[in-house]
């Protein structure tokens, strides 16, 4: 009886702190998988992440990193993770770009300097020595739009001086309908 017992608490204990760390994970996290438009050796989703705001930090080695805070703003995050090659090893490799939007979605259109209106960043993490990290897009065209009152339109197309970019242009309509069920 005692055996069972503890198993029972440790199956209870294992489970409340697996919700824990999901809720962490997730967040207010509204992941649309379905991308249209991702590169055929990788898989691509988009993050409506609200109530936060968008701040890029310097770390020790003079290295961007984001930092999302409480805030008012909704933060877009697009992400590319590419195939890992089986049996190789740093085959990790992801590109993400931020931006950081009105919750109200107003339609948006900024181009090169100006992208550093909404915090335009890509990141580039892979091991790729020299050439990988997080960096302000200063160069390229931001278009948004609502299609209508359940959808967002998102163009962009980009480019950072001297870094290898897989990912250089996103056009996507997220259905906000979804992200307001979750």
């Amino acid at each position: 009886m005692k055996n069972l017992i503890a198993i029972s608490l440790f199956f209870l204990i294992s489970c409340k702190h697996t919700q824990q760390v999901n809720s962490q994970i997730t967040g207010n996290e509204q992941i649309i998988t379905k991308i249209e438009n991702c590169p055929k050796n990788g898989s691509c989703t988009i993050a409506l992440i609200q109530n936060k705001k968008l701040d890029f930090k310097v770390d020790e080695f003079g290295n961007l990193y984001p930092h999302l805070n409480k805030g008012d703003k909704t933060i877009l995050k697009y992400t590319f993770t590419k195939n890992k090659i089986d049996n190789t090893a740093d085959t990790n490799y992801t590109e993400i770009v931020y931006a950081e939007l009105d919750k109200s979605y107003s339609k948006t259109s900024l181009i090169d300097d100006q992208l550093q209106v909404i915090k335009l960043h890509y990141g580039r993490l892979c091991y790729c020595k020299g050439e990988s990290g997080y960096f302000p897009i200063k160069k390229g065209v931001f278009n948004l739009s609502k299609s209508d009152k359940d959808s967002l339109k998102i163009d962009l197309f980009f480019s950072i001086k001297n870094i290898p970019q897989i990912i250089s242009e996103i056009h996507e309509t997220i259905s906000l309908k979804s992200n307001e069920t979750n």
